[in-house]
């Protein structure tokens, strides 16, 4: 049973997003700041965050920054309606997703189990090692699935789970164009909805995590209105 953390200030959120994942079997904690939520999480972290990004003390936006400093636990940001800075700026600090307030329940519990399976068959261990559960080097890139682990050049890179599916994606076919469409299903399941702007937003955000192992890195090439292609150095 996994443990789900929603840090939002409005009261009938956390109530009534809580009784819904209860209902899913989830286990469910709440928060109303972010401040809170964060001395929680160093006692205890859990296996998934939603976080609402305006709140008072700590907002959204700081209690991500603070948690990347030390986990890579999967967050799903709630954004209001005309939030698309704040949305764009989230995945580009290392959200998974994000859903818009109002929002169907539904939705995000299929996203949030989208999320779960996710880190679930990167942690998966024993038996046979699928194809896509190998190590694999491209070049100065080596990734390894089952460790969640991705370095360049020997040099460690903390990524999301998002963005390691996205740079496996692009990786296992070097020279080969990647689709935005061929992304999405790589990273989403087929009931979650994401436009283009949130995979260009993870792309980003990975670039700029290599470009921070090596400023030179330039292995992930844009097509413009077509997609991304992994070039092998």
């Amino acid at each position: 049973m996994a443990r789900i953390a929603l840090v939002d200030d409005d009261r009938n959120i956390l109530t009534s997003v809580a009784m819904t994942l209860e209902a899913e079997g989830f286990e469910v904690e709440t928060y109303n700041d972010g401040q809170s939520a964060l001395e929680a999480f160093n006692r205890r972290m859990p296996e998934l965050a939603v976080l609402d990004i305006k709140m008072p003390r700590m907002d959204g936006m700081d209690l991500l920054q603070r948690l990347r400093q030390k986990s890579k636990v999967p967050v799903i940001f709630l954004t209001s309606k005309d939030d698309e800075i704040d949305e764009l700026m989230g995945l580009r600090m290392g959200a998974d997703d994000y859903v818009k307030k109002p929002f169907s329940q539904r939705l995000l519990v299929e996203r949030i189990r989208s999320i779960l399976r996710r880190q679930e068959a990167l942690a998966a261990d024993g038996g046979t090692v699928p194809e896509d559960a190998q190590v694999m080097t491209r070049g100065n890139l080596t990734m390894d699935p089952l460790r969640h682990s991705v370095s360049w050049k020997g040099n460690d890179v903390s990524l999301t789970v998002t963005e390691f599916l996205l740079l496996q994606a692009l990786a296992q076919r070097p020279g080969f164009v990647k689709s935005r469409d061929q992304l999405m299903d790589v990273a989403y399941d087929e009931q979650v909805y994401v436009d283009d702007r949130t995979i260009d937003s993870h792309i980003k955000r990975l670039r700029k995590k290599m470009r921070e192992a090596d400023e030179e890195f330039s292995a992930i090439e844009t097509l413009y209105g077509i997609g991304y292609r992994y070039n092998e150095e």
